[in-house]
């Protein structure tokens, strides 16, 4: 079990929007003497006598110097986000205003906090547990609407729910089959054999559905690197400029005309799609830049999640030496230049657009999301995007099938308890129940100062 640190009982202090100017800015404080450093500063008022979740507009003053007229709520312990004595201080959105009032604060006995350390400081108070808590760095980061449903659900407790059956589940099995152990000589049962083998199904089926959510979790976090890849004026950068509306990619009617790859990104209904506009691949050319940018090209193809390739509609597609490099990996034919023309016998396989006119497009984005995204997201179900999970559900998934496989061989109590504890051990370390300083340092290191 992990313990609260030695240390954490004093009053940090930290800028809670983001740098630069804007209308205001908010400066946090959390720990016991939150409101009695602020109350030094703010002279109209004694905020020691107010009551928790109020706000009170007045002039900060340090050294008889004003420092700016601010708005200051309160949120007394316990009933805080950390926990603990909470007060934000709405300023002026100056950045030499917000540094004047955090430099007196620190005078009067707060220090400066680390990244992450008032949602570390909810994690030690019980505040949520440690899903919760990386879920709100997720929120944070969250770029599309499909990120922020996804780490919304999480902070909510979502994942929480779907381990905290489990885990109270098999604690009260285990604590039954260590009753069994002390009255080993008496040879009788306390636990439910049948119950239990119930529990262990619907447990084993419970983590195997969230370990599968990784896949689909880690395209919501971290979206699709989609390489477009052809010979030679086939019109790559012209689909890479009609899929970003901008004229982003050179586009010229001499062949080779891209020697590097260009890269953009493309929200297409809440997945990021990474594009990456490739050289033209041809065997023969004696240019040795070119040379160069194919095979950049080539390398590109091998990182991508999807290829695109694009073909001229007069390109023969059979024998082709684009052709035998997809071979392994996912991809998408796409016929392009059909400008205005009607294309007779048209292969199910195949896409037809005009990057120049913009026709097609919409089918080619769907079929791309299609491919990475094979139902429909639920953020009402729990996905998982963090691979630190993935690998403690991974070892629980392998200690539920220990269990149940000695359930089925009828071992004894003792023989089977192990794998319980062993059980219960990763679902503590998942939630933070059980862990330590490594663990927290890693997992709070990744938060902005402020969070």
């Amino acid at each position: 079990m992990f313990t609260k640190l030695a240390g954490w009982d004093d009053t940090i202090v930290a800028l809670a929007t983001a740098q630069g100017i804007g209308a205001i800015a908010v400066i946090r404080l959390s720990g016991p003497d939150a409101i009695d450093i602020i109350n030094q500063l703010f002279l109209s008022k004694n905020l020691t006598k107010k009551p928790s979740h109020t706000v009170h507009i007045g002039m900060l003053t340090f050294d008889d110097n004003p420092l700016d007229e601010v708005v200051v709520s309160l949120f007394k312990n316990p009933t805080s986000y950390t926990g603990e004595d909470v007060v934000e201080i709405s300023c002026h959105g100056s950045q030499a205003i917000a540094q004047t009032i955090m430099q007196a604060c620190i005078s009067k006995g707060a220090r400066l906090a680390k990244a992450g350390e008032f949602t570390q400081r909810a994690f030690l108070h019980g505040k949520m547990d440690l899903t919760q808590a990386e879920s709100v760095a997720d929120l944070i980061a969250s770029n599309t609407a499909a990120q922020q449903q996804a780490a919304l659900h999480n902070l909510k407790g979502g994942f929480k729910k779907d381990l905290t059956s489990i885990r109270e589940k098999l604690i009260e099995f285990s604590a039954l089959m260590e009753l069994e152990l002390d009255f080993a000589e008496e040879d009788v049962q306390f636990a439910d054999r049948k119950k239990f083998n119930e529990l262990l199904a619907e447990a084993t089926t419970k983590v195997k559905n969230l370990i599968a959510s990784f896949k689909l979790g880690n395209v919501v976090v971290n979206g699709v690197k989609v390489a477009i890849v052809g010979k030679p004026n086939a019109g790559k950068s012209t689909l890479l400029n009609t899929l970003l509306n901008d004229e982003r990619a050179i586009v010229s009617a001499i062949a080779g005309t891209t020697r590097d790859t260009v890269e953009e990104t493309i929200n297409i209904k809440g997945i990021l799609f990474h594009f990456i506009d490739t050289a033209g691949i041809r065997n023969h050319t004696n240019d040795e830049i070119e040379q160069i940018g194919i095979r950049k090209s080539k390398e590109k193809i091998e990182l991508a999640d999807i290829v695109i390739w694009l073909v001229d509609k007069d390109e023969v597609i059979e024998n082709n030496e684009i052709k035998n490099s997809l071979s392994h990996k996912n991809h998408l034919v796409v016929i392009n230049k059909i400008d205005d023309q009607i294309i007779v016998n048209k292969s199910p396989d195949y896409y037809y657009i005009s990057a120049k006119q913009k026709t097609g497009i919409e089918a080619l984005t769907n079929a791309l999301y299609n491919k990475v995204v094979q139902q429909e997201i639920n953020t009402e179900n729990t996905l998982v995007t963090n691979s630190r999970h993935l690998q403690h559900l991974q070892k629980i998934e392998e200690y539920l099938e220990s269990i149940q496989a000695g359930m089925q061989q009828n071992l004894s109590t003792d023989l089977i308890a192990p794998d319980i504890k062993l059980c219960l051990q990763q679902i503590g370390e998942l939630t933070g129940t059980i862990t330590n300083e490594t663990v927290l340092d890693y997992v709070f290191s990744k938060f902005c100062i402020g969070k």
